[in-house]
């Protein structure tokens, strides 16, 4: 069951130069909501955008906090609140762990973690002022099981994911609620050089298969089966429900990686299951 989805909500999107961040900020205005659409290249998002009465775009690097905090006033200043987060920014640095240099793999962590938290940090006193509000937050498979070179991305999501459910109770009982959206494989912008950062083959045991997933994942841009579009309209209808999930698999592979890894967790659960239950104090 679904509130009115007529009813005018005032958007806050990340990331919405380019990519998933473009269509989730069209298919809200096109549900009648206002939409405070942020990026770093101020240009990049008016350009992939256009112009709406309802729209307002401003410089946002989700690395910088003040950048946040600039940008949430100056959304209360225009639209007096902010109904829905979206925390969209994000990147990719792809690679074995071993060849990722440690730098890369901070700023993958710091853009895709504590992005969103300089965002949400900053706007979750506008929501309790007003007792409501919706958090949603990108998350990806990768942050819900690990797989071979996707560590740095991967870590970086299930931060989010901890941190995320964790931030539900606390902001509850406040009326804020919160929103995991875990997207499979998606024709964005994620795989594009602008987006993605491939490793240097700089370890022979790795090299040849570095060079060989490059090409293949390069191969893949723009192929992936999952529409962003449909994505973001079905976004806006669950962001209006009156419990919204916890969490959404994002596409028939989403729902997929989250039963396998329910099995695997029950198996793993059930391997031992004597040993760990033998852990406690003797009763005597």
């Amino acid at each position: 069951m679904t509130e009115n989805m007529t009813e005018k909500k005032v958007w806050f999107v990340t990331g919405a130069g380019r990519g998933m961040g473009v269509d989730m900020v069209k298919a809200a205005l096109a549900a009648g909501h206002a939409v405070v659409a942020t990026g770093r290249n101020l240009e990049a998002v008016a350009k992939a955008l256009g112009e709406a009465n309802e729209l307002l775009v401003l410089k946002l690097d989700v690395t910088r906090p003040e950048d946040a905090e600039a940008a949430v006033a100056a959304a209360v200043e225009r639209f007096g609140h902010i109904d829905v987060l979206v925390n969209n920014a994000g990147n990719f640095y792809a690679g074995f762990f071993e060849e990722i240099p440690p730098e890369d793999f901070r700023a993958q962590v710091e853009t895709n973690l504590f992005g969103p938290i300089n965002v949400t940090r900053a706007v979750l006193p506008v929501m309790r002022a007003r007792r409501a509000g919706l958090i949603v937050t990108l998350s990806s498979i990768a942050g819900i099981t690990g797989q071979p070179f996707v560590s740095a991305y991967a870590a970086s999501k299930f931060g989010l994911e901890g941190w995320m459910e964790s931030l539900t109770p606390e902001v509850a009982p406040f009326g804020i609620r919160t929103m995991l959206v875990e997207p499979g494989f998606f024709r964005t912008e994620l795989l594009t050089e602008e987006s993605t950062k491939y490793p240097e083959p700089s370890i022979e045991d790795y090299a040849e298969t570095t060079r060989s997933t490059v090409v293949a994942w390069k191969a893949m841009n723009g192929q992936q089966g999952g529409d962003p579009a449909k994505l973001a309209k079905a976004l806006i209808e669950l962001a209006g429900a009156v419990e919204p999930p916890l969490r959404w698999p994002a596409g028939a592979d989403a729902v997929d990686a989250f039963e396998q890894k329910a099995k695997a967790l029950q198996a793993q659960a059930n391997a031992h299951r004597q040993l760990s239950a033998s852990l406690g104090q003797d009763n005597k």
